[in-house]
């Protein structure tokens, strides 16, 4: 029944919010990242990632392709997620959902759900990626390789999955999203010609440690940045987990070095005989001042630096105007974001109250329906039992009857035979021992001369037999000892 109505729910909230974050599991006869490809440099996924529990999902939202991930069914957790930079987000709303085609490939649902709302519809839920109970009470948090921070709307949505979170201490997640969004925003953004050609990996390498036995724990977190615009560069940055503080710049074939055997991250290592030098020095100073913990000044910017000096002095000249327009239009811009932040809550508020509503309303009809169905059911059930019971109990009953009167007739029949038995075989036996003692005397006589003639007649051969072989003996030794002539005679 809960099963039911949920499943009735769900279908619901899809019709009336079709925003729900949606997700697909790439088969393996698929090329890369399906739709996700686009987040790749040349729309090719990192190699070497080869090993069967390695599971490819196109993160998507509305429909639209947000970032991609690659994920580990033993480990329960991401290695990386591939995705490219918004806009800072605004605000943060976690809403956590899960991934039911990883532990079910056959259901039906092939779209990213909460992970309350998928009640019993999902076979094996939990076996093959993490959820929310792996985290409660474990002092772990559900720290995103993909930021939320640097995501805007859909996308930030799309960021809050358990297949784009590892389990992190409070104090690395913080530290971790804080050096990770100062890095993109003020070195590798302002350094990359065209925003739209950088591409940046953020993954972890398992570890031993795990999580209620479940839940892999990294052993270090790693962030690969490709900027593959005219004079571009790679970099890569390396957070152990054990040192919160530690951000360490290498280059993307150091990184690769410390992953698996034969991986490659970006295709041709991102045109790395080709990088531009200056560009690369530039990104990795501010990166320093970014660990050092120093503010990171827009001067820093060398795109700002070769600007022509008569750009700047016009620039300084028309300050002044856009300070003033900026003052006077800052009241009206703030009561249209006001305005339209009341809209936007109102239009929320409208959909969770037709929400509930159905959903109460919903509720009380499947409540109904099944209360009739199982008294319809149970009152069927009931009448069927009786009428099939009543033949056979009359059955019954006159087999029972004709086994009585049976078992009546065997026992009158056995003790009459009994009664009977007794005396007619004592009188046989009486009349016949006269026969069986005086007519036997004859037989014994005459069994008795018998044997007696029969010894006699023995006694006599055995005599004969031994004269014949004495006669026999002395013949034989006379015609051996004495002449022919003597013997003969």
């Amino acid at each position: 029944e809960w099963t039911m109505k949920t499943s009735i729910v769900f279908l619901l909230c899809i019709s009336v919010f079709p925003g729900f974050s949606q997700g697909r599991v790439v088969r393996e006869d698929e090329t890369g990242f399906a739709e996700c490809n686009v987040f790749f440099p040349g729309q090719v996924p990192p190699e070497g990632f080869t090993e069967p529990f390695h599971v490819k999902i196109c993160q998507q939202y509305n429909k639209e392709p947000r970032f991609a991930t690659l994920y580990s069914t033993k480990d329960k957790i991401p290695l990386y997620s591939a995705f490219k930079f918004t806009k800072p987000a605004q605000s943060e709303e976690e809403n956590w959902l899960v991934e039911p085609q990883i532990d079910d490939p056959e259901n039906d649902l092939h779209e990213m759900v909460h992970e309350a709302d998928i009640g019993g519809t999902v076979a094996n839920l939990g076996a093959n990626q993490a959820l929310t109970s792996d985290y409660v009470g474990s002092g772990y948090e559900r720290g995103l390789l993909n930021p939320s921070l640097l995501n805007e709307e859909d996308f930030q949505v799309a960021t809050y999955t358990l297949t784009n979170a590892v389990p992190l201490s409070p104090a690395l997640s913080k530290s971790w999203h804080r050096d990770i969004g100062k890095v993109v925003e003020q070195a590798l953004i302002p350094h990359c010609s065209q925003m739209d050609h950088l591409y940046l990996l953020a993954g972890a390498i398992p570890s031993s440690v795990q999580v209620k036995g479940k839940v892999s724990v990294p052993e270090s977190l790693w962030l690969a940045a490709c900027c593959d615009a005219p004079e571009g560069w790679s970099l890569g940055l390396v957070k152990k987990i054990n040192d919160e503080n530690s951000l360490a710049d290498l280059t993307v074939g150091e990184l690769e070095n410390q992953l698996l055997p034969g991986v490659h991250l970006f295709k041709g290592s991102c045109g790395e005989d080709k990088q531009s030098q200056e560009k690369r020095e530039a990104v990795l100073q501010i990166v320093s001042q970014i660990r050092s913990g120093e503010q990171v000044e827009n001067s820093n910017n060398p795109d700002t630096k070769d600007q022509p000096e008569e750009k700047n002095n016009n620039q300084e000249s028309s300050g002044w105007v856009r300070s003033v327009a900026g003052i006077i239009a800052t009241p009206f811009i703030k009561l249209l974001e006001l305005l339209i932040y009341i809209f936007v809550e109102l239009v929320k508020f409208v959909f969770y109250f037709l929400w509930l509503v159905v959903k109460r309303v919903v509720g009380t009809i499947l409540d109904v329906v099944y209360s009739l169905w199982n008294g319809m059911v149970s009152y069927l059930k009931a009448i069927s039992m009786v009428l099939i019971s009543i033949p056979y109990d009359v059955g019954r009953v006159i087999i029972n009857i004709f086994l009585g009167f049976l078992q009546i007739v065997r026992d009158v029949v056995s003790l009459t035979y009994r009664i009977l038995s007794i005396p007619v075989g004592f009188i046989l036996h009486l009349a016949a021992f006269p026969y069986h003692t005086i007519c036997a005397i004859p037989s014994v006589l005459k069994d008795v001369a018998t044997g007696i003639g029969g010894t006699f007649l023995l006694v006599i051969d055995a005599s004969a037999a031994v004269l014949h072989s004495v006669y026999y003996l002395a013949c034989h030794i006379i015609k051996r000892f004495v002449p022919k002539s003597f013997s003969d005679d």
